[in-house]
């Protein structure tokens, strides 16, 4: 009979005798399923070509000494890194994982408000979200594995047409 109360002990506990053993620990995997492989995810990937795009924009298109270069491109890396952060941390914490991605969004919003005010302090079209020219780089941004290289043609042809 003891052993049947050890039984209703482990059903109030929601084990059962045949995997008693098995599910007395919990695994760290089903607690938090194994992440952080951050070259995996679009967001980074997207980064990642965001800043490879800023670093040759930056240094083709501003002024040698012009502090917007080190900003635009530090927008840039802060974007792609606290993604990259944020990934590993999800391992061990979904909070810092957030607050990372959140660091990530605002470095990359940063990083477009200079690329628009770029455009209009030199009275450049802005393009709006439908245009044919976004359109296209929307179409270019739907691969899942992406690298500059997807778009260098379609950047090199906007950054010197």
């Amino acid at each position: 009979m003891s052993g049947d109360g050890n039984h209703a002990k482990r059903a109030k506990d929601g084990k059962n005798d045949s995997h008693a053993s098995h599910d007395s620990q919990p695994s760290h995997e089903q607690l938090l399923p194994q992440r952080g492989d951050y070259r995996t995810l679009l967001s980074f990937q997207k980064a990642e070509i965001v800043y490879d795009l800023t670093f040759r924009f930056a240094h083709k298109h501003l002024a040698k000494g012009d502090r917007t270069i080190d900003q635009m491109i530090q927008s840039a890396r802060s974007g792609k890194k606290n993604i990259l952060e944020g990934s590993k941390a999800s391992i061990t914490s979904r909070e810092t994982e957030i607050k990372l991605t959140n660091v990530a969004r605002a470095s990359l919003e940063e990083l477009l408000d200079d690329y628009r005010d770029y455009l209009r302090a030199r009275d450049l079209k802005i393009w709006e979200k439908d245009s044919k020219e976004a359109q296209y780089v929307r179409k270019l941004g739907r691969k899942t594995q992406q690298t500059y290289e997807d778009y260098r043609e379609f950047v090199e042809i906007i950054c010197n047409g």
